[in-house]
């Protein structure tokens, strides 16, 4: 079974994550705290310039043309400086009405005012080796957005910076699209959950794992079930009560032809759809991408740890992007340290880490089989190797690691 090509599995993989919107609630309004790592559903716009007022962009004194300047008390809301006035200032200050420049205060002196004639003492005179340029040291009012701007688009994810952006846009709430429910369903009568296995057994790699995987490209895991290999067990497990809540099933294992595998027998009795049957790559070409009778999508991982979490970053990734309503990864570029020799008719993914640290060159990891984990733990990135091959130095895909 020779399976979607790479690249093309991704595109249908995106577009049936998008087609899930249909059936997901509508979009809802959070405060800012809960809206953490969830997807904008409208563009946000600056409320107010930012930054909202002229401020000072270091600790030091204001100053009104030339020097040397006469120190004056810092002055209420709206008191200006004269020319020849100097008042001291904080970094983030506002700049009083006046203002030619910010002296920084390791580039200014004070020095103590005599009275002159009939005059009482004015308290210190500033000096500076060289008069401040005009507009030195001073952050103009919106010279980072004017209001109205568009600071973030449709679709994009409230990181940490993205939630700090929007709070001093003035926002308190944000229009975020609902989150994209996972049911997972592991399989697999010889997995073990604890200790060490016996002949003939294997402890659990996915349980651990899968659920940081989800949330890490923006899903929400609402249930997991595990089950041994039963035909029954599995169709409960994909459709039961557990699994119609969440608008995406994941399964692990049971996607091969034996009479231990009943992952696409259990598919095709419930009506799906199969949209990917199969992918052209290694390791990971058994994956399974369906559309179930009522929208959900159900992806069948590989039972080998490795090929599983290759299928992850292939199909999960795009599935719950479009599910978000965000557009495709941009596909990432870098060299190839080593050479591959052609493989017709399949893309490679393979584990791989940054040469020297620098993320120009990928080294292709040791342990690669599809049932070893080493390789992974010891990657950066999963390198896309095209099915012709690659030359040392090449310029080649790589997909980031989905954790």
């Amino acid at each position: 079974m020779r399976g979607t090509d790479w690249h093309a599995a991704r595109s249908v993989a995106h577009a049936a994550g998008a087609a899930v919107r249909a059936i997901l609630p509508p979009a809802e309004r959070v405060g800012l705290a809960d809206a953490a790592w969830r997807v904008l559903d409208t563009g946000l716009r600056a409320l107010h310039p930012l930054p909202h007022y002229a401020s000072s962009a270091m600790d030091g004194w204001v100053v009104a043309g030339g020097g040397p300047w006469i120190l004056v008390p810092a002055r209420g809301s709206g008191a200006g400086l004269a020319p020849g006035e100097a008042a001291e200032i904080v970094t983030g200050g506002a700049l009083p009405p006046g203002t030619t420049a910010v002296l920084r205060r390791e580039h200014g002196r004070l020095v103590p005012a005599p009275a002159g004639g009939d005059k009482p003492p004015v308290g210190a005179l500033l000096f500076a080796e060289h008069d401040p340029r005009p507009g030195l040291d001073i952050r103009p009012a919106a010279t980072e957005s004017a209001e109205g701007d568009l600071l973030l688009a449709a679709g994009t994810r409230m990181t940490p910076a993205a939630l700090a952006v929007a709070a001093l846009a003035g926002h308190d709430r944000l229009a975020v699209a609902p989150d994209v429910g996972v049911a997972l369903v592991l399989t697999g009568d010889e997995v073990v959950t604890s200790g060490l296995p016996g002949p003939g057994f294997v402890r659990d790699g996915f349980g651990p794992v899968l659920p940081h995987c989800v949330r890490g490209l923006g899903g929400t895991v609402l249930s997991a079930t595990r089950i041994g290999d039963d035909r029954g067990a599995t169709l409960d497990a994909i459709d039961g009560a557990a699994a119609r809540r969440a608008a995406v099933v994941v399964t692990t294992g049971g996607t091969g032809g034996s009479s231990a595998d009943h992952l696409r027998p259990a598919a095709a009795a419930l009506g799906a759809e199969i949209l990917v049957d199969g992918v052209a790559m290694r390791p990971g070409h058994p994956a399974l991408l369906a559309r179930m009778p009522d929208g959900r999508i159900l992806l069948c991982l590989p039972g080998n740890p490795l090929a599983a979490l290759v299928a992850v970053a292939t199909l999960l990734e795009p599935v719950l992007r479009g599910a978000a309503g965000r557009p495709p990864s941009s596909p990432r570029r870098a060299a190839s340290a080593a050479a591959f020799a052609p493989l017709p008719g399949r893309h490679r993914v393979v584990p791989a880490a940054w040469a020297d640290g620098a993320e120009c060159a990928l080294v292709p990891a040791e342990h690669t089989g599809s049932a070893m984990m080493r390789g992974l733990a010891d990657a950066d990135a999963l390198l896309v190797v095209p099915p012709e091959g690659l030359e040392a130095g090449a310029p080649a895909t790589y997909l980031p690691l989905p954790w």
